[in-house]
């Protein structure tokens, strides 16, 4: 179930119809294997269920309709009826984890599928993990029997967009808030931190342990960490960046440096960028990547190399209008908007939001001293310094 996730669901003509999102089950009642009732899918940020019954294919790359158009009503889960990633995925078993589910078709069947077998694994601390085991489904059988209300709850929240997620979890009552924090999936739960208030964020990631409270900062956005972290006594901040995945702590410890008032306090340090001989074609296929946010994919920073930030020397950008424009072959160094203009690390938040402004801008790339790109300050990272600090909650 793991690597379907996230993967593409085809039309019967091949083209692109959204992500899957998470698999539906039948409740076991017995010892026979649950089956699949269907499929959770993600069109333009909507979750809308697929009868497993219009599965022509599914495989490594993904599924394909059998054909016809697809109900865009919400996903609201049946009576008896279990999401494998929202309900089962992270559940604990004798000190381990459930880390995946697998699937296969039925036996005898066309367009069918049951569960096969579980993963078991867990991480140890900061970030070592234990190998997997794998079990058949009948020896955690009590997982696919039903669900309590708390993990169905958290279920039912995972399927809603970040800012509606953050809502629902404000107005419940704190121990409740509490608990339903730990049984969300991690990288839902950053998904939500991030729609928060800090204080808000604070209060949750505080309830959480070393380990999981790591985990859950791995899934932000570097920003949005950095912005978590700054709020926090030095010394769990540094036990936090700690437990991190060292990959994901180096950017959160970069903008960590930046005063917080400054366009390096509110960029983002992991902007598009591409080198100026990669093509439209190349840059077109770049943004098209679904778990870009919308205000990233709005434009592809040109650098030399090194084309991580901090980067070689800041050439320009090439906004998505732009390159819709030009031809796919075209180099993207012949491609530069005149504008907007960078702006310095240092340059306060309020001329960052002038600039922004002024330009129109979706995203506006910031240097260092030496040229070199070493972020992008978005229109959102703006919105959220401008507006008051409860604009949330009204």
């Amino acid at each position: 179930m793991s690597r379907l996730v996230r993967l593409v669901l085809l039309g019967a003509d091949q083209a692109d119809i959204g992500r899957l999102a998470d698999v539906v089950i039948h409740a076991a009642s017995g010892p026979e294997r649950p089956r699949v009732n269907g499929f959770v899918v993600e069109v333009q940020r909507r979750r809308v269920f697929v009868s497993g019954g219009r599965i022509a294919e599914l495989n490594s790359d993904g599924a394909r309709l059998r054909g016809g158009a697809i109900n865009m009503r919400h996903f609201e889960p049946r009576e008896g009826e279990l999401l494998v990633v929202g309900e089962i995925f992270g559940r604990h078993v004798q000190g381990e984890r459930i880390i995946d589910v697998s699937i296969r078709s039925t036996p005898g069947t066309s367009f069918s599928w049951e569960v096969a077998t579980v993963a078991l694994g867990g991480g140890g601390l900061l970030g070592r993990r234990r190998a997997r085991t794998v079990v058949d489904w009948s020896e955690v059988a009590t997982f696919f029997a039903g669900t309590q209300p708390l993990v169905r709850q958290a279920a039912e929240i995972n399927l809603l967009h970040p800012a509606d997620m953050a809502e629902a979890i404000h107005h419940l009552p704190a121990p409740r808030r509490r608990a339903l924090a730990i049984a969300l999936q991690d990288e839902r739960l950053a998904d939500a931190l991030e729609e928060m208030p800090e204080d808000e964020q604070l209060r949750i990631v505080e309830d959480l342990d070393l380990e999981r409270a790591a985990r859950v900062l791995d899934e932000m956005e570097a920003d949005d960490a950095a912005d978590l972290l700054g709020e926090m006594p030095d010394t769990q901040r540094d036990e936090l960046l700690g437990a991190m995945t060292p990959d994901e702590a180096a950017p959160v410890r970069r903008l960590l440096g930046y005063n917080a008032d400054t366009a390096g306090g509110l960029m983002t340090p992991e902007p598009v960028i591409m080198p100026g001989a990669s093509t439209v074609a190349d840059a077109l296929a770049r943004i098209r990547d679904p778990d870009l946010p919308p205000a990233l994919a709005a434009q592809v920073f040109i650098t030399n190399a090194p084309y991580e930030t901090p980067t070689g020397r800041y050439l320009g950008l090439a906004g998505y209008q732009r390159l819709l424009r030009e031809l796919p072959s075209k180099p993207l160094a012949r491609c530069l908007d005149e504008y907007p203009e960078p702006v310095l690390v240092d340059a306060s938040d309020r001329n960052v939001a002038a600039a922004v402004a002024a330009y129109d801008a979706v995203a506006i790339p910031v240097l260092d001293a030496q040229g070199r790109l070493v972020g992008a300050v978005t229109v959102d990272d703006v919105l959220d310094r401008v507006l008051p600090p409860d604009w949330r909650k009204r």
